[in-house]
C-alpha cells in the first residue's frame, strides 16, 4: 500500500515507489560531499561508492543472484509451465544468472583466475562478455535503455496480466536508469567532454527494482 505524504501544500498519494528519488538525493546531496574533502582508501567516498568492485557493484551482484534464485523458484511453483507467464519467469531466472556472473567476471574478481583469450580482448581486461569491444561500444547502452523503458513503462502498461513484468509501482527504478544512459550517450554531441560515468549508482536501482519485483511475487505465491 502506498503511503500518503503530507506536505505544507497538501497531501500527496504517489502511485509509484519514491525510493529511487530518496536514494539519488542521498547519493548526490550527502555522499557526494562526504567527508568534506577527506578521502578513504585513496579515493573520495563518492568515488568509492561508484567504483568497480565498490559496495554498489557487490550489492548488485547479490541482488541479481538472489533474484535469479527467486525467479527460478517462482517458475517451479507455476502450475502451467508452458504458458507465457511461466516461460518469462524462467527466462528472467536465466538472464539474471548471466548478469550476476558477468558482474563478478564469472569468479575472476574472487579467485583471480580468468580466460586469457577473453580478457586480452576485453575493454577492462577481465573475463566477461559485456565488456568485449563490440558489446561495450555498440550494444550495451542501447540494451540498457530499451530494457529499462520496457520494464519501467511498456511492460506494465501493455501486459497487465503478466506478473513476470514489474508493476507500475516499481517504474522509477528502471526509468531513471534509462534516462541516465540516454543522457550519457548523447552528451558527447552537445559538450566537449562526455559527462561523468555514474553507471554503478544508477545500475543499483535496476538490480534493486528487479530484486523487489521477484521478492514481491515470491511472497504472493507463498501466501497461496
Amino acid at each position: 500500500m502506498t503511503k500518503e505524504i503530507k506536505t505544507p501544500w497538501g497531501k500527496i498519494m504517489p502511485e509509484v515507489s519514491l525510493f529511487p528519488i530518496y536514494y539519488l538525493l542521498f547519493i548526490y546531496c550527502f555522499v557526494y560531499i562526504l567527508p568534506y574533502g577527506k578521502i578513504i582508501i585513496g579515493v573520495s567516498w563518492f568515488d568509492w561508492f561508484r567504483s568497480e568492485d565498490g559496495p554498489l557493484e557487490w550489492i548488485q551482484f547479490f541482488e541479481y543472484a538472489l533474484s535469479s534464485i527467486i525467479a527460478f523458484f517462482i517458475f517451479i511453483k507455476q502450475k502451467k509451465k508452458k504458458e507465457i507467464n511461466s516461460i518469462i519467469w524462467i527466462l528472467i531466472a536465466l538472464f539474471l544468472f548471466l548478469i550476476a556472473g558477468e558482474e563478478i567476471s564469472w569468479g575472476e574478481r574472487l579467485t583471480g583466475i580468468g580466460i586469457d583469450s577473453i580478457s586480452t580482448l576485453n575493454v577492462q581486461g577481465e573475463t566477461n562478455f559485456h565488456n568485449l569491444p563490440f558489446f561495450h561500444n555498440y550494444l550495451l547502452d542501447p540494451v540498457f535503455e530499451i530494457s529499462c523503458i520496457f520494464l519501467g513503462w511498456f511492460g506494465w502498461k501493455r501486459f497487465k496480466r503478466i506478473d513476470a513484468f514489474p508493476s507500475k509501482k516499481l517504474s522509477l527504478f528502471f526509468l531513471f536508469v534509462a534516462l541516465f544512459y540516454f543522457y550519457f550517450d548523447i552528451s558527447w554531441a552537445s559538450t566537449t567532454q562526455q559527462i561523468r560515468n555514474d553507471q554503478e549508482i544508477f545500475e543499483f536501482l535496476l538490480s534493486t527494482g528487479l530484486f523487489l519485483h521477484c521478492l514481491k511475487n515470491l511472497k504472493k505465491r507463498l501466501k497461496k
